[in-house]
């Protein structure tokens, strides 16, 4: 098995590193890593061995013999060398948006629609925005239940999905407010210690941001219907790692809560944490760092006959991001042994 990481260095990056230590996966032979000039040097172990991140050149010689290429260096390198890392036959998983609602390019989420992965003519499969893949991770039982046609959705995002620069700054603005200093306001647009922005990527002509509009397409595109309705609200809260999701879901036909609690707590990658009376329910202390989503308070939504209300936490780094990735690779594996 050979694999390539092309932004090594970046949060992501580092993160599949550690998810494929993690997880069950067959022995990597080789590992090529690729980031920046500012990074290339840079030296990581992993199996045993040290592994020297290389510079991202239009060179086709350093994507030859590869399986799988994880890449998570922004839509721009994405669009870039897409080509150049898929000449040599690499299955290339992109963490970007560049090529998400491309027709030819299959946006996976392996719980909800891993068959799609088979099927990449261009040898890229996308990883869909990390609040879409929570999201649906925990709609796909319902979905399988009674067909959904209505989700409003408001999340709760953690600093760290700006990246490390915006941890930082979080940190550093608690500790000049502890001060009685000033808080400095830079990979945000506004204050974020004590305090919600409502306002997660660029505004759309529709007044909603495009963040927002990510949640609606990509899941009319997994979910294979795009009669399916998505509303969000995306709003970034001092939390340093974990989103949350504040969800509302109407079905075809009516599903009770104790057919929606049984779907949750069978369903693979979810958790159900759900229990009002000893005010257990997920929050993201509990999610930072950990696998599957969690999903909790769920209940009837009073202005929905047809509807059901839940709330849902996951690492968006992880599952979000790196954890997705590797479990499209893994799909792949083993779909080729069968």
């Amino acid at each position: 098995m050979k694999i390539a990481i092309v932004g090594a260095s970046g949060a992501v990056g580092q993160e599949f590193l550690r998810v494929l230590a993690e997880q069950e996966f067959p022995h990597i032979d080789e590992l090529r890593l690729f980031g920046s000039k500012r990074s290339a040097g840079t030296v990581y172990s992993f199996g045993g061995r040290d592994w020297t991140v290389r510079e991202l050149t239009d060179n086709p010689d350093d994507f030859k013999d590869l399986d799988f290429a994880l890449v998570s260096a922004g839509a721009g390198v994405s669009r870039q060398y897409a080509d150049i890392i898929t000449s040599g036959g690499a299955i290339m998983i992109d963490n970007s948006s560049a090529f998400r609602m491309d027709a030819d390019v299959p946006l996976v989420v392996p719980e909800v629609n891993g068959e799609d992965a088979l099927y990449a003519p261009r040898g890229i499969i996308a990883n869909p925005n990390c609040t879409t893949i929570q999201m649906l991770v925990a709609l796909a039982p319902i979905h399988r239940l009674s067909p959904i046609r209505r989700v409003h959705v408001a999340t709760y995002q953690a600093a760290s999905g700006a990246g490390a620069a915006a941890m930082d700054e979080l940190r550093e603005q608690h500790c000049r407010i502890a001060a009685g200093q000033q808080p400095v306001a830079e990979k945000f647009r506004h204050q974020l210690a004590y305090n919600l922005i409502p306002h997660i990527d660029v505004f759309m002509d529709n007044d909603y941001t495009k963040e927002e509009m990510k949640m609606n397409m990509e899941t009319k595109k997994i979910m294979h219907d795009p009669s399916i309705e998505v509303s969000a609200t995306c709003v970034r809260v001092p939390v340093m790692r974990a989103h949350s999701e504040a969800v509302w879901v109407e079905t075809e036909q009516p599903v009770s809560v104790e057919q929606a609690r049984k779907a949750f707590a069978e369903a693979p990658g979810l958790v159900l944490v759900d229990n009002p009376a000893e005010a257990l329910y997920p929050m993201p202390v509990m999610a930072a760092g950990k696998d599957p989503v969690l999903v909790g308070r769920v209940r009837k939504d009073l202005a929905n006959p047809k509807g059901l209300a839940f709330w849902c936490v996951g690492d968006q780094i992880k599952k979000g991001a790196a954890l997705n990735a590797v479990q499209i690779t893994q799909y792949l594996i083993k779909a080729r042994k069968a």
